[in-house]
């Protein structure tokens, strides 16, 4: 969503946001910084008036503005002196009238100065160059793009850049994924962005044109409607499923992608319920040190004629964040494994299976068994080192063994692969490869 008039500043903030916190931090350790008492005036002033004016719903707007100047007039901001601070408890007291996440007061001023150097200067190359290499040495938050065995596609990216300039990226990673047979899309770690992006990546899992969302917009009392792209580069994924995982830092943007799919039916969401913000926002600058951002709308779902405003999404499958990818890989595998047909690719995905339900359900084994296993199989060996057992064949790497049972093992390197332990009675004798495809090979045991 465009959120600065200025389409050139819209583009410098979308990599100065980025880079927030660590401002934040940098002027904070600015400890000789303070605040005095005319610019809080004029800040609160500021801010009151612009929440009067722009935000969403206009009486709680006043509400904030009425609650922000009675408290500079009983002096509850008098003991502050340092202005992030500042800025913090203005953002939390904002925050009291309506919880609104998207709500806040920024004390930024190496971000303002840029944003100013902008206005000033439209034709300023050293800024372009300077958004173009962040944008691209980010990738545009594209940060993993894999094929998992048994054909499930991993796709996570942090932030939905403007489709202008994220569009290319994204378009390959969905190329790349389009002949899987399921995809994960990570968003645990994605705080928003453009509906444009949205858009894109949304149009590759319909058909035909589908309404996503709509945003009510206050200032002139309109509507403006997102609908799936009628086409895009290259193939669709109308018949992959789709899994999207969550966390609490799940929001903005993230969270309506999430939110029209699920309401589609057309994604199994997976994780944590999401942070609950669906406002688009506008940022306003106050002064050389200081900005706001206020949401100016809201998000309207076709299919609820609602949003996700205060309460988040909750999933289809409840996960802790760490354990939400493999939980949706699990739930991927088994489906698929249960509709192939084909019985080479089903034997395929069920090795996968039994792969990840080792590695979510590991075990121990005592270490007089382990060191029973230690030995030389012909062109393979076994030993025990720290605690653990080493897998090696020939002058190839040397991998961990890491048991699925008390005769069978798996190695974090290799997928495709496992080691079997062949005894008769008590007595190990040889090794037997198993391999994904059905293959195996075994080497009897020549000497301890």
């Amino acid at each position: 969503m465009k959120t600065i008039k200025d389409l050139k500043v819209t583009a410098i903030l979308l990599v100065i946001v980025f880079s927030f916190t660590f401002l934040r931090a940098t002027n904070a350790q600015e400890t000789e910084v303070k605040i005095d008492t005319n610019e809080k005036k004029l800040v609160i002033d500021s801010i009151a008036k612009i929440m009067e004016e722009r935000y969403v719903f206009p009486d709680k707007g006043e509400q904030m503005g009425d609650l922000i100047r009675n408290n500079l007039k009983e002096g509850k901001y008098e003991n502050i002196e340092d202005p992030q601070q500042f800025a913090m408890k203005l953002t939390e007291d904002l925050r009291l009238v309506n919880n609104d996440k998207h709500i806040g007061v920024q004390y930024a001023p190496e971000m303002i100065a840029m944003i100013k150097k902008v206005e000033e200067d439209e034709n300023n190359k050293e800024l372009e160059e300077y958004e173009k290499r962040m944008n691209e040495y980010n990738n545009f938050a594209f940060k993993e793009v894999k094929i998992l065995p048994g054909n499930v596609g991993y796709l996570k990216f942090n932030q939905f850049f403007d489709a202008s300039i994220a569009g290319q990226t994204a378009i390959s990673a969905m190329n790349l994924l389009s002949n899987t047979d399921a995809l994960i899309i990570d968003l645990t770690d994605n705080g928003g962005g453009s509906p444009s992006l949205i858009q894109l990546i949304t149009s590759y899992f319909f058909e035909d044109t589908k309404h996503l969302n709509s945003f009510y917009i206050r200032e002139g009392d309109k509507t403006q409607q997102f609908w799936t792209l009628p086409y895009v580069p290259g193939k669709k994924m109308t018949e992959t499923d789709i899994y999207v995982l969550t966390s609490r830092n799940t929001f903005s943007g993230a969270e309506e992608f999430t939110y029209n799919l699920k309401n589609m039916e057309r994604a199994t969401i997976v994780g944590e319920t999401t942070g609950g913000g669906a406002h688009p926002v506008s940022r306003y600058i106050i002064n050389e040190n200081f900005g706001v951002q206020v949401p100016f709308g809201k998000a309207v779902n076709p299919i609820t004629k609602t949003n996700w405003e205060g309460t988040g999404i909750e999933p289809h499958v409840k996960a802790e964040r760490s354990k939400a990818n493999e939980t949706a890989y699990l739930i991927a595998l088994e489906k698929l494994s249960e509709k192939e047909k084909n019985e080479r690719i089903k034997q395929s995905i069920d090795w996968a299976i039994v792969g990840l339900k080792a590695k979510l359900n590991p075990i121990d084994l005592d270490e007089k068994t382990l060191k029973s296993y230690v030995g030389t199989f012909g062109p393979r060996k076994i030993t025990f080192e720290d605690g653990s057992l080493y897998y090696q064949r020939e002058d190839r790497p040397k991998m961990k063994m890491i048991p699925m049972n008390e005769n069978n093992f798996r190695f974090d390197e290799i997928d495709y692969f496992h080691l079997q332990i062949i005894k008769e009675g008590e007595k190990v004798i040889s090794v037997k490869g198993l391999y994904d495809n059905g293959r195996t090979d075994e080497n009897k045991k020549s000497k301890e």
